[in-house]
């Protein structure tokens, strides 16, 4: 990937225009950016192919979607070889409900970002799938009452 140095002010702007709104048509990210069509196109293309942009997602509403209770889960394995974590990683990403999974340094090995309908299914999950994962020796819920930030990144 590029050096982020070499990210010159707009592409910083580019960046920051499609973040706002990612549905943003070339010619319009121009107007915003102070580029014609042309050199914007490029600059969009060169940011995709050195990874800057990784894509476009639409952000949904979990709530209209019945999807609006999150829990955080630590994991903590019984084993921290490499093997393990292996195994451990490739097995969480076939579970939908966790929206993330993130490697920590601390007094736990995992934090889980796991989204369900409500705490009965949420309960379902955690004892059907998050603690059958591969060397998983015990786990911690907290559950999120209200969101207060939350930004895509």
């Amino acid at each position: 990937m590029a050096d982020p140095r070499h990210i010159d002010q707009f592409d910083k702007r580019i960046i920051a225009a499609l973040s706002e709104n990612g549905r943003l048509t070339v010619t319009e990210l121009a107007k915003r950016v102070g580029l014609t069509k042309t050199p914007c196109q490029l600059r969009l293309k060169r940011l995709q192919e050195e990874g800057y942009i990784l894509g476009f997602r639409a952000i949904l509403n979990p709530r209209k979607l019945g999807q609006d209770h999150v829990a955080f889960v630590e994991v903590k394995l019984e084993s921290t070889t490499e093997a393990a974590l292996t195994r451990f990683n490739r097995a969480v990403n076939a579970i939908p409900e966790i929206e993330q999974c993130h490697m920590i340094a601390g007094a736990f090995d995992y934090l889980l970002k796991v989204r369900t309908k409500d705490i009965h299914a949420y309960r379902a999950i955690l004892g059907e799938q998050i603690s059958a994962l591969p060397h998983v020796a015990n786990t911690s819920t907290h559950v999120s009452m209200e969101s207060v930030k939350d930004t895509a990144f």
